[in-house]
């Protein structure tokens, strides 16, 4: 799923020691980029495109792929340069202390928020599954979709999340971009297979203003989000020249948006103004194919939950066993707790991702740039040959932290 590697968490360990050597190919290094980015952002994409105007949505779309795949090259970069292998590593080393400290910061409640969407859309496909979106439904306290999810994260979220390490992610980890691909898939079809469409298409479904356009940007951020993960990933490969890096980057960016674009824009002609910020909760509760892919949706969600939980609660230090039990018990059950409390209460899907894309925009755009001005440095006083580099650095610098306050307001 989006934005971390929440299904590579071996990736993670494994790059952790300096003794491990690098084996990862370039098919598995995409691969991987598209299990991190593609997820739950991909059911918020027809409302985007809806709310910024129709179709004029692929602008800010396509202008922020290009800075979406420059931070990727900065990073791995940074990466080769400082010997570090994760994101919070990497700036720490590269930008200083305090930055690394505000790093870690916005990484935690960036994974906190992303816990919390996630219940949201398990919220949604109980909702739905369960009926209780039909009228004609009686309503019980015991078949609220609220109370449903209360048992889910009891039962079989609880369990899977208290364990010091997550195994469970290596048979489930491909369940992401099954569920993304499935839902692409499935929303071209239902269009076509429709014998009247409830969206009637007008002129003013492609206007939009400028400020309706960049609106969406925190949408944009939070369904490409790989960039916490891409360092693990970049310093697990086999080859890490720069040059193959950017083809790895381009690759993986360029399959994401293709899915995203034919999601959003098949899900928008199909709905129209009425769909909903989530896709799946515009179709009917009693359709199969989109039953399969709220299944899909679910069960991925469930068994992702955990390892996003174990990277928000990871801590290096040096404590007795006992306490370390007590603690991730503890951690664990308010961590639950909380992001639970949350999605029961918010009412659309859209305001969690408003918040994620704003954080999402720190990863992206503001570390990556300050982390190109402190490259730019080195590469002038400790490697004048670089000089050429060291330009093509800072001018993306000034656009980046130029950019980068702007597309997190």
């Amino acid at each position: 799923m989006e934005e971390l590697a929440r299904e590579s968490i071996s990736l993670l360990a494994r790059s952790a020691s300096h003794a491990d050597p690098p084996r990862l190919g370039s098919f598995g290094a995409v691969f991987i980029m598209l299990k991190s980015a593609l997820g739950a952002g991909l059911l918020n994409f027809p409302w985007a495109f809806e709310k910024a105007g129709g179709l004029l949505f692929l602008i800010p779309l396509q202008v922020s792929l290009v800075f979406l795949i420059s931070g990727l090259v900065i990073l791995g970069y940074a990466s080769s340069v400082s010997r570090q292998n994760t994101y919070q590593d990497v700036v720490r080393e590269v930008c200083g202390r305090a930055v690394g400290q505000l790093c870690e910061v916005c990484f935690c409640f960036n994974l906190f928020m992303i816990s919390v969407a996630f219940l949201v859309v398990v919220q949604d496909q109980l909702e739905k599954l369960t009926g209780l979106g039909e009228a004609d439904m009686p309503y019980h306290w015991y078949t609220d979709q609220r109370f449903a999810l209360f048992i889910m994260c009891l039962v079989i979220i609880l369990p899977l999340s208290i364990p010091k390490e997550i195994g469970i992610q290596k048979y489930t980890s491909v369940l992401g971009t099954l569920a993304a691909t499935y839902l692409c898939v499935a929303v071209i079809v239902k269009y076509y297979l429709m014998e009247k469409h409830t969206a009637i298409i007008t002129p003013e479904h492609s206007q939009g203003s400028w400020a309706s356009m960049f609106s969406v940007v925190p949408t944009i951020c939070f369904g490409f989000q790989c960039h916490e993960a891409c360092i693990a990933i970049y310093s697990s490969m086999e080859n890490q020249k720069l040059f193959h890096w950017v083809v790895i980057s381009v690759l993986s960016m360029f399959f994401c948006l293709l899915i995203y674009t034919l999601t959003g824009v098949f899900g928008f002609m199909t709905f129209g103004r009425a769909v909903a910020s989530d896709i799946l909760m515009s179709y009917p509760g009693n359709d199969v194919v989109m039953i399969i892919s709220r299944l899909l949706f679910g069960i991925s969600i469930i068994t992702i939950y955990p390892i996003i939980l174990l990277l928000g609660r990871r801590r290096q230090g040096i404590v007795t066993h006992s306490f370390e039990s007590r603690c991730r018990v503890v951690l664990t059950v308010i961590w639950i707790t909380l992001t639970l409390l949350i999605a029961m209460f918010v009412p659309d899907m859209g305001d969690v991702i408003s918040v994620i894309g704003g954080i999402s925009a720190f990863f992206i755009f503001i570390f990556p740039g300050i982390m190109s001005l402190q490259l730019m440095h080195i590469t002038f006083f400790f490697n004048m040959s670089q000089y050429k580099s060291g330009c093509i650095l800072l001018m993306w610098c000034q656009r980046s932290l130029s950019i980068g306050p702007f597309f997190n307001t």
